[in-house]
């Protein structure tokens, strides 16, 4: 439970800097679902705290687009069929460009370690709850080997905004093994050097993703 105990003797700011880091895990491990409907004061009762910190951390995410009133209602934000288009639409320039980067960019010990973790996933396949934390730990490896800085805050920026997409397409087998491929395709396209490549092989990446994602969409709605 990512919704943890937090004791009551630690300074308010503190507890509002818990609280926040606490509801966005459980946001991005999709314990809080879009759409979901929350009370401040179950919130509360369950993380063990006052109200005060609380609402400070719930006026955060409000803030960053997390959370949003429905009627006075706290609600996790979703995003709709347009804004999930939009958001993938970005990750493929992005991603691209990335891979691109990296293809340019990265050491050979950046491209041993995209090998190792393509062989972890390997293994995880049949895990998914696993698998789809790893994938997580894959891109960031992409990102950090493209040695862009301002190209890494972007994209970290970008994932603030996939906590809100709900559970990983990752989840479905059949999805986690075309993405498994993908994922081969792109670090060989690095490990060529091949930047054309690479920016194709990510590019196909992202929008097989959006397929599934939207595919998934049309169908809880």
């Amino acid at each position: 439970m990512l919704l943890g105990d937090f004791a009551d003797v630690q300074p308010a700011g503190s507890l509002a800097a818990q609280a926040y880091a606490s509801l966005r895990g459980a946001i991005e491990a999709g314990e809080l679902r879009p759409g979901m409907r929350l009370r401040e004061e179950d919130l509360a009762v369950r993380m063990q705290m006052s109200r005060t910190p609380l609402r400070e951390a719930v006026r955060r995410l409000e803030a960053e687009g997390f959370f949003a009133r429905e009627s006075r209602t706290l609600v996790v934000a979703s995003l709709d069929h347009q804004a999930v288009s939009e958001l993938y639409a970005m990750r493929e320039v992005l991603e691209g460009t990335a891979a691109a980067f990296a293809a340019r960019h990265a050491s050979d010990s950046e491209i041993v370690a995209l090998r190792d973790l393509l062989a972890i996933e390997a293994d995880l396949l049949a895990r998914p709850q696993e698998l789809a934390r790893h994938n997580e730990r894959f891109h960031s490896a992409l990102y950090g080997a493209a040695h862009n800085r301002y190209l890494l805050k972007t994209l970290n920026a970008l994932r603030d905004a996939r906590a809100l997409l709900g559970p990983s397409t990752l989840l479905d087998p059949v999805r986690a093994a075309q993405a498994h491929a993908e994922h081969e395709a792109l670090v060989s396209a690095i490990e060529a050097h091949s930047p054309a490549a690479a920016d194709e092989a990510a590019r196909l990446h992202i929008r097989s993703a959006r397929r599934e994602r939207l595919r998934r969409l049309v169908q809880t709605n």
